[in-house]
């Protein structure tokens, strides 16, 4: 389908590229780009060419925060009833690895959008922060429960309650993001691990990153065990005979996604 507010490109094989394109509102999360965004995430989910997403911005902002204009006005009960969270929801339960690749201001639903993915890139610009204390709100895409799961209680509340905000440097060095590179490399950086991922066996892929997953949402004994269903279902995969086969013959492997 045709989006205003996004561009999709395909910069390597199985790699989806996301980008967010209203650069003159900083791509500031308004109701049409989270409905495009949670289309796009639909189709490429779905899309059995797609085997990783990247999502980005501009070098200048990831996304500075969702559109104030537009909520200034709204009651709780048009928030609740619109498809506001659709787009963060969309990111993180597509089923396929998606990697943030974040420049300049990743703010309020900027910053959830980046914790609602699966693997943050920063560029050395990257500013991380939850200012929504400012407006008299508070985070409501999930970032006082993914920041608080990753980084702990302490500095969760000084980030939520205080506006404290983020380096890349400082992100790194509390677990928020991956890895941190020079503002002219970093997608370039984004897409070469999604194409790494992209090129390893699909269905492993997909129940690694359900395995982990699912160490957010359970105690460790349920989570031991639905780690041990996953490991052995896919001794059920053509994948797993292929892998192991090619590694004792030592030869590439040829995925199939089966």
């Amino acid at each position: 389908m045709p989006y205003t507010y996004l561009i999709i490109e395909r910069p390597a094989e199985g790699v989806a590229l996301v980008r967010l394109n209203r650069p003159k509102q900083y791509n500031a999360l308004n109701l049409q780009v989270l409905q495009e965004l949670a289309a796009a995430f639909r189709e490429l989910d779905q899309d059995d060419s797609v085997r990783a997403i990247v999502i980005t911005g501009n070098d200048k902002a990831f996304a500075a925060g969702a559109d104030i204009k537009e909520m200034m006005e709204k009651t709780a009960v048009e928030m609740k009833n619109a498809p506001f969270i659709s787009g963060w929801d969309a990111v993180a339960l597509a089923q396929k690895p998606v990697i943030a690749a974040v420049s300049g201001y990743a703010l309020g639903g900027g910053a959830e959008l980046a914790w609602a993915c699966d693997m943050i890139i920063a560029s050395e610009t990257a500013v991380f922060g939850q200012p929504e204390i400012n407006l008299g709100i508070i985070p409501g895409a999930g970032g006082t429960q993914r920041l608080a799961r990753t980084i702990g209680k302490y500095l969760t509340m000084e980030m939520v309650l205080n506006d404290r905000r983020l380096t890349a440097q400082e992100a790194a060095q509390f677990g928020l993001v991956n890895h941190v590179f020079p503002v002219e490399t970093y997608l370039d950086e984004a897409i070469k691990l999604a194409a790494k991922i992209a090129s390893r066996a699909p269905l492993a892929v997909r129940f690694g990153k359900e395995a982990v997953l699912y160490a957010f949402n359970s105690t460790l004994d349920a989570g031991l065990q639905h780690e041990r269903l996953l490991f052995y279902t896919l001794f059920c995969t053509e994948d797993q005979k292929e892998g192991m086969h090619a590694f004792v013959e030592k030869r590439k492997p040829r995925w199939k996604g089966a």
